[in-house]
């Protein structure tokens, strides 16, 4: 039996919008995150290429509120709203946002809503289990789905939902 030079077999390549982004991680970034992130990539129910993880940015300072003191004779309509959030604080409520994206055309199917529970449960199953909030199981609202775990923040969008709300972060 006389065979032919062999040709090698090249494995297929897989497009570039499904190949897992390679995310180089802050030195400073928790454990609990880098647990989260891993467990995350391998969800079918994502887009790989679109997981994210980052500092929070701060939100831009507003104008004042002009004082004013309380008027007439229950003393309504005064303009000192209390004690806020820290003026020195580095990214406002939270310290680092994830941000996860649904493959299309899931969205409508429940996807938001699988991937809020495997969240829930991955950082529930933790060696460190971290407390979320009561309330937090609340439904995705136009695409958006927030979970909020301490000193981070999960957002688990569709596409729609990026583009509209996110598209600043992805230029």
């Amino acid at each position: 039996m006389v065979r032919g030079p062999r040709v090698p077999v090249v494995p297929k390549q897989a497009p570039p919008h499904l190949t897992p982004k390679v995310q180089d991680f802050p030195p400073n970034l928790p454990d609990a995150i880098r647990q989260l992130y891993t467990k995350l990539a391998q969800s079918p129910l994502l887009e790989p290429s679109t997981l994210d993880v980052r500092e929070s940015i701060a939100p831009p300072p507003g104008l004042p509120l002009p004082k004013r003191p309380p008027q007439g004779r229950r003393r309504r309509g005064g303009t000192y709203a209390g004690e806020g959030i820290d003026e020195d604080a580095v990214g406002g409520i939270w310290n680092w946002v994830v941000i996860a994206q649904v493959k299309e055309g899931t969205e409508s199917r429940g996807s938001i809503a699988a991937v809020v529970r495997a969240i829930r449960k991955t950082l529930l199953t933790m060696d460190v289990p971290i407390r979320l909030p009561p309330g937090s199981k609340r439904r995705a609202h136009n695409g958006w789905a927030v979970i909020d775990a301490g000193n981070f923040a999960v957002h688990i969008l569709s596409r729609g939902s990026r583009q509209k709300y996110f598209e600043h972060l992805d230029q």
